[in-house]
């Protein structure tokens, strides 16, 4: 068995390669550029190098594997909507016709932000539930829906086997996104709880998306198929804080507020972190304001069910361990 897997070295790439090599997988990784890969040389990893719109390097990479794990996207607040477009929609469609003439299994890795403001239902949202219009401005959305549409597209014409997988928010280890950004927040050894901290995240470890992949790769019942890989435990805002601060390794003062002076407090917040020329982390401000203060509920009962996904890793153990990490390769933040 062998397996081509893209944007390898982020972080739920890594986590894909590891399971994959655990289990005597064969891993090729796409690469820009192979010595900035030295992680992935050292474990043996066949390093291909190419680009997702390069359709012939796509080719030569995916020749000869069995499966095709994409986990590499241009993602990011605001943005220019063709800058996403070339990375998440022809780079897409370019691995997808790769696959097809590899014969290969690919798994599409997408996100619920396709849902966009619009996943904050009163219900756990399914995979039934249809995708609204974005606006105009959330360029990452819109291209997740557009790249999820080619994949099962070319499913439906049989030109090759296609599964979609959506995460939420993701976090574990060598994090580059979710983890940094909470660190950062909660370095400053105050952070401001919305209603206590009682809403309920929707928080997912790298790993258990890359096992959730592999299992989608290899069952025969999911070609074509979507699957929300949301909810491997339950966690509290708070909670999550209260776990992330271990790994910090700095006392962290969890403050109870109100609502509407938490949302004061992170507008603070967001224009401190303009001033300090953090630009793109204040960007992200109003989204992570809502993950602090809104259910985010999701299903991923048909990933259970069809899957047997089952996740083992608890946020209990997870996040201190990503924030430690973290904080090792940044240095001491306090």
């Amino acid at each position: 068995m062998r397996a081509l897997v893209t944007g390898a070295t982020g972080m739920l790439g890594s986590h894909v390669v590891e399971r994959l090599l655990a289990e005597g997988t064969e891993v090729r990784a796409l690469v820009r550029e192979p010595s900035r890969a030295t992680w992935l040389a050292r474990q043996n990893v066949d390093l291909a190098r190419g680009d997702l719109l390069d359709p012939i390097s796509l080719r030569a990479a995916a020749r000869g594997c069995d499966e095709v794990y994409h986990a590499a996207a241009v993602i990011g607040a605001g943005g220019d909507w063709e800058t996403f477009r070339r990375g998440n929609v022809h780079g897409t469609r370019a691995l997808a016709e790769a696959a097809g003439e590899a014969g290969a299994r690919m798994v599409h890795v997408s996100s619920t932000a396709v849902f966009g403001r619009h996943r904050f239902f009163p219900h756990p949202t399914d995979e039934t539930c249809p995708l609204p219009e974005l606006p105009a401005e959330d360029a990452y959305g819109r291209s997740k829906q557009e790249a999820e549409r080619v994949v099962l597209e070319a499913h439906a014409r049989g030109t090759m086997h296609g599964v979609v997988v959506r995460p939420p928010v993701m976090y574990g280890l060598r994090d580059r996104q979710f983890i940094p950004r909470l660190g950062t927040v909660l370095s400053r050894s105050i952070l401001p709880l919305p209603d206590a901290g009682r809403a309920r995240m929707t928080l997912v470890h790298g790993d258990a998306v890359a096992r959730g992949m592999i299992l989608a790769a290899r069952s025969p019942q999911a070609g074509g198929r979507i699957y929300h890989l949301t909810d491997d435990f339950p966690v509290t805002v708070r909670e999550m804080a209260e776990w992330a601060a271990e790994g910090l390794e700095t006392p962290v003062r969890l403050i109870p507020v109100p609502g509407p002076l938490a949302r004061m407090g992170f507008g603070v917040l967001q224009m401190g972190l303009v001033v300090s020329g953090r630009g793109e982390l204040a960007r992200h401000a109003p989204g992570m304001l809502s993950m602090l203060t809104r259910d985010n509920p999701f299903s991923s009962a048909r990933a259970r069910t069809e899957l047997g996904w089952n996740p083992q890793l608890h946020p209990r153990e997870g996040l201190p361990a990503a924030v430690a990490e973290w904080r090792r390769r940044q240095g001491d933040v306090r």
